[in-house]
Formats: C-alpha cells, sequence, structure tokens
C-alpha cells in the first residue's frame, strides 16, 4: 500500500508542477481515498511514519494545487488539515520526517491570503504561534523568507506605505510564484482603498496622476479602471461623484493630496494591532 501511495504522491507531485489541474485532482482524490482507509489522513501515535509523510505531502500538494488554481477557499482546507502535522513538526515528534515539508511556504501563504482578505486578527493570531515557536528555538521569524514577506507586507499596511507594499509584490523578494495570486489580490483591495478615499476627497483626478496613485500601469490601465468604477473621462481627467456642497480643490491641492491619500487612506489599520 506504501508503494502504490509512493507512485501516486509522484505522479502528483509532476502533475502539479505542470499545472495539469485535471490529472492533479484525479490523483489527489485518489490518494486521500488511499490515505483515508489507512487512517493517515489524521496523523495518530499509531500510524506508520512513512504514511504520515506521504499524507502530509499529499496535503501540501493539494493546497499548491489550490492556489495554483485560484482557490482560495480550497488552500485554507488544506492548510487546516495540515495542522495536526505542523502540530508534529512543533513539537519534535520523531515520528515524522521533516526534511520534505513544506509548512514555511504554506504558513507564508496563509498569512498573505489572511493579510489579502483583510483578517487581521486572524493574521496575528497565526503570527503570534510563530514569534513563540521561533523565540523558543532561539531564532526570529522573520529569519524565514516565506514568513518574512507578509510580515514586511503587513507593517507596510500598517503604516500606510502603499508605494512599499508596490515594490514588495513587484520584487525579486518575492519569495516564489505562489505568493503572486494573494500580493495580487492585495495590491487589488489597495487600490480600492485608495479609489474610496479619492472619491470621498476631490472632485477630479489628471489621469497622468492616478496612474501612479492606483499603481497602474499605464494611463489606458487607468481608463479602464476609471469605467470599471463608473467614473467620468472628459479632457484628461477623472472626475469622481460627489457632494453638490463640496468644495472644490486647486490642481496644486490635488497633487500634493496624492501622497496623503497613499499614507493615510487606510482601512486595514483599523483593525490591526502592532507588529512584533
Amino acid at each position: 500500500m506504501a508503494s502504490e501511495l509512493r507512485s501516486l504522491v509522484g505522479d502528483l507531485t509532476n502533475a502539479v508542477n505542470r499545472k495539469q489541474f485535471d490529472t492533479a485532482n484525479t490523483l489527489l482524490a485518489r490518494a486521500k481515498r488511499t490515505l483515508l482507509l489507512q487512517n493517515a489522513l489524521i496523523p495518530a501515535s499509531s500510524t506508520n511514519p512513512e504514511l504520515l509523510v506521504l499524507a502530509r505531502e499529499t496535503l501540501e500538494l493539494g493546497a499548491l494545487s489550490a492556489i495554483r488554481q485560484t482557490d482560495a477557499p480550497a488552500f485554507t482546507r488544506y492548510y487546516q488539515q495540515l495542522q495536526p502535522f505542523y502540530d508534529l513538526e512543533r513539537e519534535g515528534s520523531s515520528t515524522l520526517d521533516t526534511r520534505t515539508s513544506q509548512r514555511s511556504k504554506i504558513t507564508g501563504l496563509y498569512l498573505l491570503l489572511l493579510l489579502s482578505s483583510g483578517d487581521g486578527s486572524s493574521f496575528h493570531t497565526v503570527l503570534e504561534g510563530l514569534v513563540e515557536e521561533a523565540s523558543l528555538k532561539g531564532g526570529n521569524v522573520e529569519d524565514d523568507p516565506f514568513i518574512k514577506y507578509p510580515v514586511n507586507l503587513e507593517r507596510n499596511l500598517m503604516e500606510g506605505s502603499y508605494d512599499k507594499v508596490w515594490r514588495e509584490t513587484n520584487s525579486e523578494r518575492v519569495p516564489s510564484e505562489d505568493f503572486a495570486l494573494f500580493s495580487n489580490v492585495l495590491v487589488g483591495t489597495i487600490r480600492s482603498e485608495i479609489a474610496d478615499c479619492s472619491e470621498k476627497a476631490y472632485p477630479s483626478l489628471p489621469i497622468s496622476n492616478a496612474k501612479n496613485l492606483l499603481f497602474l500601469e499605464s494611463e489606458g490601465a487607468v481608463m479602464e479602471f476609471a469605467q470599471q468604477r463608473g467614473w467620468t473621462l472628459r479632457d484628461g481627467r477623472i472626475y469622481f461623484p460627489v457632494e453638490p456642497e463640496a468644495a472644490t480643490r486647486s490642481e496644486k491641492d490635488i497633487l500634493v493630496a496624492s501622497s496623503t491619500i497613499i499614507e493615510n487612506a487606510i482601512g486595514y489599520a483599523r483593525e490591526l494591532e502592532t507588529i512584533v
């Protein structure tokens, strides 16, 4: 049975790496069924150590497959199913070989998912556990690049430094391509926050300014985004829906305030507490 499962996990690894998701989903179902028959999907002291490793690898591959299919709910389910295995790692159990574990990567991706969905409370709950674990081992949680990346993003969000978030998500500091999905979601959320604040603050903005303010690549992208928001485009400017009594601001006021919006127009800092 173990040899059959090893073969399945090998085929599953190849399918996930090649993004052959129909095949991967079929193999995942077969592997989980086999593990279920062996009572190995939930680790126990009586579980064969080799089956424990194969079960963890199967669930980790399921999590990565879900990420690459942009299926956040499925990824969350796999993350939760992996926790009993990761608890064994935290406890230093000798029954589980950790050499092939992708715990750091999966956990970093989960932190980024929480950040991109605005769940600051859960983000800090997970992070506090990691900080405590690292401290007990005499280390620092940010020594791990998979954890450091979402922690840095959260810190920049707390400060309202959206330009730093943008640079982080478009740099070589992104620890792997699997982090790109939630990074893009996060930037999209930030863009919407800035757009909401701009609508409330100003009657209009030049399209050229909006490109930088909204972290968009071109004025064409600005125009497309503006149309999606229902903004009016006229004479090189974006006109926002405003209250009739709203005071008209000068061009200089608008130019100066662009950076202020980036720094202060924030919904994330409402719930998040001090970063470690």
